[in-house]
């Protein structure tokens, strides 16, 4: 089924010049958005041929709703009650159901999600339909069941604690947020995760303001048939009755000087050396954020003058690395990487700004910047290539903006940056007083 829509991709990309290409509608797949009066939204998008269906429930909350103080990492934890099932579905009548229909369920969340995701046969869609808006409606669970979870989710969070990666994310966004919920971590604070025992109520009235069919976007990719399908949403979900309640997250100010943190890892580990400049929220018709974008790639990505500098040439570091997500509220900008030798991470603390100073003064190569746009749009739609991989890469998106209708916007606006719009970028957003790093060293250093 792979080589299926492998050679679709292939044959959308191949089939016509890059000139056409751009001019053309980006996102090769129809969808059609379907919206029940109680304001829950489903995208339903029909590729057919191989049976199965990925059937994404995106709660558009994540960590970032967690304002309240003492309550991080209630929306991971919530992820884990989700799973205790309803008086109609007990959670292990829930699991051997999924099983028995050989369903490849899971969930995750994030900053600005949380994800319910499976992939099922198409002959069982109603059924998961009735099982996962009766989860979503009337889920239940008790005291007992509450604090037992609580306890399973300490143990998860002490076992990430062995990753230094976990602890410095933990110390890089504590440090470089003063009042915006992306302070913490989606885990969330250790002494809030330890208290979580205590917050049954709490529990309750989270599913109550957030679990509600105007923050939930239901995304259906693969073989079945849309008409079929809204006759069955318009059964299973217009009960649901709405009640969001937006979170109360204050506004971070701008960051007025540049802040530093020397972290102890209490284990071993190479140091890693973390550089994070404050960027924007999500807005698919922003150039600069389109810029921004390509930027990252272009100064520390695996073709860039300093990753064949560090990582190839001088082998300085294990690994150089850039990531520059999207968010509904402003982030990080991150570029972070692993150094083989102490003595050597003044040199390559230099080398990074010697990068972002050059880009802020010098114009890319016009063949670099075209060779990036291109792999930008033939890596999203490469990835294209199975039902569960078609939503899985979609969520985010969806999640972040509300739906998909400004996708092919955002690559539009890929397509149309321009040399002087990275120089611009760079300047924005490679400021002194917009960065935080982080360097942590382990027990052997």
């Amino acid at each position: 089924m792979r080589i299926f829509f492998l050679s679709f991709v292939l044959f959308f990309l191949l089939g016509m010049s890059m000139g056409e290409l751009y001019s053309q509608k980006f996102f090769p797949y129809e969808y059609e958005k379907f919206q029940l009066n109680n304001g829950f939204t489903a995208y339903l998008m029909p590729v057919k041929g191989s049976g199965l269906v990925a059937y994404y429930s995106i709660v558009r909350t994540g960590s970032r709703d967690e304002y309240e103080p003492g309550r991080s990492g209630i929306a991971h934890f919530f992820e884990h009650m989700m799973f205790r099932g309803t008086k109609r579905f007990p959670g292990p009548v829930y699991d051997k159901m999924m099983t028995e229909m050989g369903a490849d369920a899971n969930a995750y969340t994030t900053d600005d999600l949380t994800a319910y995701h499976m992939v099922i046969p198409n002959t069982y869609l109603e059924k998961i339909m009735d099982l996962e808006s009766d989860r979503f409606m009337n889920l239940s669970y008790n005291e007992l069941e509450f604090k037992t979870e609580a306890g399973a989710v300490y143990g998860e969070y002490r076992k990430n604690r062995t990753n230094p990666f976990s602890v410095l994310m933990e110390e890089l966004q504590n440090l470089a947020f003063d009042y915006h919920t992306y302070k913490h971590t989606t885990m969330g604070f250790e002494a809030d995760i330890k208290n979580m025992p205590n917050l049954y109520d709490h529990s309750k009235n989270f599913f109550q303001h957030y679990y509600r069919p105007e923050n939930v976007v239901l995304l259906i990719v693969g073989d079945f048939d849309v008409l079929s399908a809204k006759a069955l949403i318009q059964k299973y979900y217009s009960s649901w009755t709405p009640g969001y309640i937006p979170p109360q997250i204050q506004t971070e100010p701008p960051q007025q000087v540049e802040r530093f943190k020397e972290v102890k890892y209490e284990g071993k580990t190479l140091p890693i050396l973390w550089v994070a400049y404050k960027g924007d929220a999500f807005q698919p018709n922003d150039q600069m954020l389109a810029a921004c974008s390509l930027l990252g790639d272009l100064a520390f990505g695996e073709n860039s003058a300093i990753y064949k500098k560090l990582v190839i040439d001088e082998q300085k570091v294990q690994f150089l690395a850039n990531w520059f997500p999207i968010n509904r509220d402003p982030k990080l900008l991150n570029i972070y990487c692993m150094i083989k030798d102490e003595k050597d991470i003044t040199y390559v603390r230099e080398e990074i700004d010697r990068t972002t100073e050059k880009f802020k003064n010098e114009l890319v190569e016009p063949l670099a910047l075209e060779n990036i746009k291109k792999r930008v749009r033939y890596s999203f739609l490469m990835d294209l290539d199975t039902p569960d991989n078609i939503a899985g890469n979609l969520a985010r998106f969806v999640a972040v903006t509300g739906g998909l209708e400004e996708l092919d916007t955002y690559y539009q606006r890929i397509d149309s940056v321009t040399l002087e719009d990275i120089k611009a970028a760079a300047n924005k957003y490679f400021q002194t007083v917009r960065r935080t790093t982080i360097l942590l060293k382990g027990e052997n250093e």
